[in-house]
Order: C-alpha cells, then sequence, then structure tokens
C-alpha cells in the first residue's frame, strides 16, 4: 500500500531493473566449467515446485485483497465524512493552506498507510516462512518509520501544491500539475541512489570486495564498446535482509549507477554473473530509464487528464454524499487517490507489457555482450535465470492472464528457453545490438 501511496504522490512509476548473480575469485572459464548439465528449460525439484506453486496462489490472492482493501479503505474516507472531518479539523487550527495541509495531508496518508499495515506485515511474514527474506521484525519496522517519514517528507508538499494548482485553475489543473510533477519526478530519479536508497540498504564500491569480478567486468564493458567507470559499480548488502538474487541500474546523469546484490556473487558464478552485469549494461546503454521516464511522463499527462474528466462526473454526483465542497477540498484527495489506483490497475497490462519489453532487450544485449567471453554464454545465462527462479520460488506456469496484468519482467521459463535459441552467429544473422 505504501508504494501505491508513493506512486500516486508522485503521480508516476518509473523502474527498469534487470537481474544479477556471482561466486567471487572465479574465472569465467572456470565457473563455465562447473555447470555439468544445460538448463534448457527451468524446472523445479517437486518440494520446490510446491512452495512456488503455493507462493504464487497466495501472491495473486494478496493482490487482489490489497488492491480491495486500498479502494474500500478511500471509498470508507469518502462515505463516512473522514476526510471531511480531516478538512475540517485543518480549517479549525489554521486558514493558511499550507498548515492546513500540514495538518489533513499526514492524517490522509497515515490512515491508508497504518490500515494497510496488518496486510504489509503479512506479506513480510509470508517472506520468512518461505525462505525469502531473513529480516528481524524491529529492523522491518524502522524500514517502515523511516517509508512513513519519506512519504510524509514528499507527500506534504506535492500534495499541497497540487491542490493549490486545482484551486487557482479549475480547467487546466491536470496540465500544470504535469508541468511540476515531471521535473519533480526528474529529480527524485536522480537523487534517489544517493539519498534514498541508502536509507533502506547498505551500498559500497564493488571494486573494494570483489576487484577481480570487476576485472572480469571490464571485458565485458570493453566488448560494448563503453565506459562505465568502476566507481559506478556498487554492491548492495541486500543478504542482511532477503535470500533472494537481483542486480539493476538506477539513477539518472551522475548518479547513475550499477548495483549487484551480494546474495547474487555468493550464489552465481562468474560466468552467469557476467551475464547478469551484461544485462543490466544492456539498460544503461539502450537508456531504458531515460526512455522510461519520458514514457511515465506521457502516461502521466493521459492519467492527468482523464483525472479531471472523471472527476468532473464524479464530484457533481457525489458531492454532497462525501460532504465535498469543490475538487480543491482537501476531502476530495481519497476521490483524486481512488481515480488513480483505478487508472493505474487498468494501465497495469500495458505498462508491464513495456516492462517485459525492456527486460527482453536488456536480454538480447546481455547474450550478445558476453558472446566470445564465457565459453557457453547461452548456458550461463540459462543457469542465471534457473538460479534467479529456483531461490525465489518463481512458479515456473503462470497463467497467461497472470503475465499480462502482473509480470513486468517475462516468466523465467520463457527467458531460460530464449537463452538457449538466441543465436544469431550459427545462422549467419547480425547481432541486434553488440556488432
Amino acid at each position: 500500500m505504501k508504494h501505491a501511496v508513493l506512486m500516486a504522490i508522485l503521480l508516476l512509476t518509473c523502474n527498469a531493473r534487470g537481474h544479477g548473480q556471482v561466486a567471487a575469485g572465479s574465472s569465467p572459464i572456470e565457473a563455465s566449467a562447473s555447470r555439468t548439465q544445460s538448463t534448457v528449460e527451468y524446472t523445479l525439484p517437486p518440494d520446490k515446485l510446491e512452495q512456488s506453486k503455493a507462493l504464487y496462489d497466495l501472491r495473486g490472492q494478496l493482490m487482489v485483497v490489497e488492491w480491495s482493501c486500498s479502494l474500500a479503505v478511500l471509498l470508507a474516507l469518502l462515505f463516512f465524512g473522514i476526510a471531511a472531518r480531516y478538512r475540517d479539523w485543518a480549517e479549525s487550527i489554521s486558514r493558511h493552506s499550507f498548515i492546513q495541509a500540514l495538518i489533513a495531508v499526514p492524517l490522509f496518508l497515515l490512515t491508508l498507510n497504518l490500515l494497510a499495515l496488518p496486510l504489509d506485515a503479512y506479506r513480510h511474514q509470508i517472506g520468512l516462512l518461505y525462505g525469502l527474506s531473513v529480516q528481524g521484525w524491529s529492523s522491518w519496522i524502522g524500514d517502515f518509520a523511516k517509508g512513513e517519514i519519506l512519504t510524509l517528507a514528499l507527500g506534504v508538499p506535492l500534495l499541497w501544491m497540487f491542490v493549490i494548482v486545482i484551486r487557482k485553475s479549475p480547467t487546466r489543473w491536470w496540465l500544470y500539475s504535469w508541468l511540476i510533477a515531471t521535473p519533480t519526478l526528474i529529480f527524485i530519479v536522480f537523487l534517489a541512489p544517493v539519498v534514498i536508497d541508502p536509507l533502506f540498504d547498505k551500498f559500497g564500491p564493488l571494486d573494494a570486495g570483489h576487484p577481480q569480478l570487476v576485472d572480469a567486468i571490464e571485458k565485458v564493458v570493453q566488448r560494448g564498446g563503453l565506459s562505465i567507470p568502476r566507481d559506478r559499480m556498487y554492491e548492495m548488502k541486500a543478504g542482511e535482509k532477503v535470500t533472494t538474487l537481483n542486480a539493476y541500474v538506477t539513477g539518472f546523469g551522475a548518479s547513475k549507477r550499477v548495483v549487484v546484490w551480494d546474495t547474487t556473487m555468493q550464489k552465481m558464478t562468474t560466468a552467469e554473473t557476467l551475464f547478469v552485469f551484461g544485462h543490466e549494461m544492456g539498460h544503461y546503454v539502450l537508456n531504458h530509464i531515460v526512455h522510461g521516464l519520458i514514457l511515465g511522463s506521457l502516461g502521466l499527462l493521459l492519467a492527468l487528464y482523464l483525472s479531471y474528466r472523471i472527476s468532473g462526473w464524479l464530484l457533481p454526483r457525489f458531492q454532497q454524499r462525501w460532504h465535498l465542497r469543490e475538487l480543491g477540498d482537501w476531502a476530495a484527495l481519497p476521490m483524486l487517490f481512488l481515480i488513480f489506483g483505478v487508472l493505474n490497475f487498468v494501465a497495469d497490462p500495458i505498462s508491464n507489457s513495456i516492462g517485459r519489453e525492456v527486460e527482453h532487450q536488456a536480454d538480447v544485449y546481455g547474450l550478445e555482450v558476453t558472446h566470445g567471453i564465457n565459453p557457453d554464454s547461452k548456458e550461463a545465462a540459462a543457469h542465471a535465470f534457473q538460479m534467479l527462479g529456483e531461490v525465489g520460488l518463481s512458479y515456473p506456469y503462470p497463467s497467461r492472464l497472470a503475465v499480462i496484468w502482473f509480470y513486468d519482467h517475462p516468466p523465467i521459463s520463457d527467458r531460460v528457453r530464449f537463452a538457449h535459441e538466441y543465436d544469431p552467429w550459427a545462422k549467419g544473422e547480425k547481432p541486434r545490438y553488440v556488432k
């Protein structure tokens, strides 16, 4: 729920992330030779298959419950006049709009997040039960508290500006809000790796703890004709909280960096890690974060305009029932969040389809850039995906509807098959990205 709230505050989500892996100290040749069995299909042993199916079903049910509960809470704030009461309290204390925002907005956001806390805690408990998380409850509560502080620090000024814009321009607020939100989001994406991410996880230079891995990575960088400074490569101490594997590209401009989780380097070979780094390098080279910001900004503009039209239809019909005065009323925030939540749900198949294509492009780049460096680049990639799925208990047989609506990455089964099928060199074809 907290991520949904932050998404509504920022009015946009943008993420371009891949996956990672390695066993420090091995050479690419030694690591590749250590795999004795070809990974043609993504499979799980019977016990893990049973666990992955149970987890897949449980997550699907939780998504439905969480989305339904978030909508129910927003509707309850409106129907029972709770949001109007928050507004009245704020207005009784001060006539200044920003002081009112300091009262009404935290009450609204804390209500949403505290009511969602039991489901958030249950989701964490599931991670502990299935061995995906090792984070203690005190640490988890600390992260929750930091998240709340961050939500309020961002939410109060942004939603205050949002309401003021609506009041000043009732017919063009959607356009002016977009003009304010887009540079704000870019600034936050720029700052996130250096200001926000370190609040929740520990980071260090990859070169400091794994210089041999960085030496191997530089061969991949040279193969792609790119220059990624060693100080743009980071290790994240994910093992203090999770057992799963990951790597990702984040940041923008001077803050752009490649991050590899320590769990990835503990459980995967160097050859597999080089593929994963190649995948992340693909995000880096193909400017997926920039493209995501552009597409997200256009999507935001459409969402704001549709919100303007929908709110114009809703307000006259429910204004009295919900105790609202106008759209620029503090008590109207739940209605706007409700509209954004529905629009986001409807748009999920489109945004996830774009996400799967972006990740597929990065998979292609990873295969191409490690070709000729890893003795068996296809097997290294396939087994990397196998490890990702096995450690993360990814279900091998998701329904097509689940993939369309909820998967922003291609299913692991598809990625393993593609890793073995993609071979333009054997067919006399030109590689797509790395010549």
